[in-house]
């Protein structure tokens, strides 16, 4: 194999794999054990799973057979035994690129039995996303995207070259405001349904989760920080299906490579220029 894969050759080499990390995660929800919380913000971000850890290690085991030089950051990188053996776990040069894992977005959802949890994984250039999939083991689907060639969707029993342009048409009036966001409500609430994470998140009725944008589920979304390994792959898919990504000040996100602590700013995500306004409105209305 090539010291520096293409973008689409990673996502087609991990596919596969990424396919047995999908029916594993489904198959073993109910019976999941939670692993001790970590440090964290919120318990959201403390979620941990025995999942998180087990799929980072298919997923590493994967590369390091597969692409050995090739950079590496996964989200339970600390608690890892593989981590040492990747040549770095930082943006790279251009086209040398990293690879990141979320290897369970939502970790709560998916505790709590919902079905919006996800795999994500990214393949990012010095500069921006090169490539990103996003996997709903629940509903056997996924979505991908490559840079500059738009976004695609499919069924995890069909492989990439089988998928079709996700286009989003048609959304709910809905806003989610992720953690952090939720004094912005009260200035949306005039338009749009607003869901916020911090205060309409329940175990027992599922709410959206950022991947509400690729399925007409969210009108917009505003995330406080937009983090490689999800928040920031989220909108880069979102990005390539149509939608508007600015950051809280109505700006382009800035180029990884001036990005600290593997995450974006905060980040606005609207499927149409109006939900963006609206959101952008907000922001301006409210000192965050």
């Amino acid at each position: 194999m090539s010291k520096t894969p293409t973008p689409r050759l990673v996502l087609e080499t991990l596919f596969p794999h990424l396919k047995v990390a999908a029916a594993y995660a489904r198959h073993l929800q109910s019976q999941i054990a939670a692993r001790p919380a970590k440090e964290a913000a919120n318990f959201f971000g403390a979620a941990l799973s025995d999942a998180d850890l087990s799929i980072q290690t298919l997923v590493e085991v994967a590369l390091l057979g597969t692409f050995p030089n090739i950079r590496f950051y996964g989200e339970e990188y600390e608690q890892s035994y593989n981590t040492k053996y990747f040549r770095a776990i930082a943006l790279g040069a251009k086209d040398d690129y990293l690879v990141t894992l979320d290897p369970i977005d939502g970790t709560q959802f998916y505790l709590d039995g919902h079905s919006n949890y996800q795999i994500i994984l990214g393949v990012l250039n010095w500069d921006e996303f090169e490539a990103a999939i996003a996997i709903s083991p629940a509903l056997s689907t996924y979505c991908y995207a490559l840079r500059g060639e738009g976004c695609w969707q499919g069924t995890l029993d069909t492989g990439l070259e089988a998928c079709h342009p996700l286009q989003i048409e048609e959304t709910s009036l809905t806003i989610l405001l992720g953690w952090g966001m939720e004094l912005l409500a009260s200035k949306l609430s005039e338009h749009y349904k607003v869901i916020s994470v911090a205060t309409s998140y329940s175990k027992d009725f599922q709410i959206p989760n950022v991947n509400g944008m690729l399925n007409g589920e969210l009108a917009g979304a505003a995330i406080r920080v937009g983090k490689f390994i999800d928040g920031a792959a989220l909108a880069f898919l979102a990005q390539e299906a149509g939608c508007i990504v600015t950051t809280l000040t109505g700006d382009p996100p800035p180029p990884l490579y001036l990005c600290k602590n593997y995450e974006r700013p905060g980040l606005l995500i609207a499927a149409s220029a109006s939900a963006h306004q609206h959101l952008l409105e907000a922001v301006q209305g409210v000192a965050m």
